[in-house]
């Protein structure tokens, strides 16, 4: 791929992420059915968009297999987390899970970390519980929930897509500032979340 194209690519996926509209996605649904009301919900909460960026911008920027294994990891993770929200399984502290998922993935993105990637998939996987439960616990009634599920994991899957994007600016110097300042401003959305669900 040619740089000027990476690089026309890139400055999308940063509009877009900056963009994203303020709204959380926990305070009800959009009244649309099915697969629609699913693929909406994740991208409607900028909670949720934040950390599924922060999940491709982290992948990119360890490279591979992490490029391919985190963003893989964090829907199917995310699948079982939805399962125990259908089910009403009682999740304590939903709120702030979410919101340090932004921070500590937006600070590892920003500080350039590189644990183990077993380490990288477990933080990663832990945090789509999270995000899992609070799409599986809002299931509008009345919905079909599989096809729901099948919605917002799709949107799961684009949103890391945007981040890998992203990333890829990252064997560039100026693309390596870029990418960490993506993971900054991510981990001070994330610390907005946190402050709020503290309070």
């Amino acid at each position: 791929m040619r740089r000027s194209a990476l690089h026309r690519m890139g400055l999308f996926a940063t509009a877009l992420l900056l963009s994203a509209g303020a709204a959380e996605a926990h305070v009800g649904t959009t009244g649309a059915s099915g697969f629609a009301s699913g693929f909406l919900h994740p991208i409607t909460g900028l909670d949720h968009v934040v950390a599924m960026i922060a999940v491709g911008l982290w992948g990119a920027q360890l490279g591979k297999p992490a490029i391919w294994m985190l963003p893989i990891t964090f829907p199917l993770v995310m699948a079982f987390g939805g399962f125990l929200g259908l089910l009403g399984v009682l999740m304590p502290g939903l709120e702030v899970g979410i919101a340090l998922s932004g921070v500590l993935l937006g600070a590892a993105v920003l500080t350039e970390n590189r644990p183990p990637l077993f380490g990288a998939a477990i933080l990663v996987g832990v945090f789509a519980i999270f995000h899992g439960y609070a799409h599986g616990a809002e299931l509008p009634l009345g919905e079909n929930a599989l096809f729901f599920s099948l919605g917002f994991v799709i949107a799961t899957g684009l949103l890391h897509a945007v981040g890998i994007v992203i990333g890829l600016l990252y064997e560039w110097p100026w693309g390596r500032i870029t990418v960490r300042a993506a993971g900054g401003a991510i981990g001070a959305v994330g610390a907005v979340f946190l402050w709020n669900a503290l309070a």
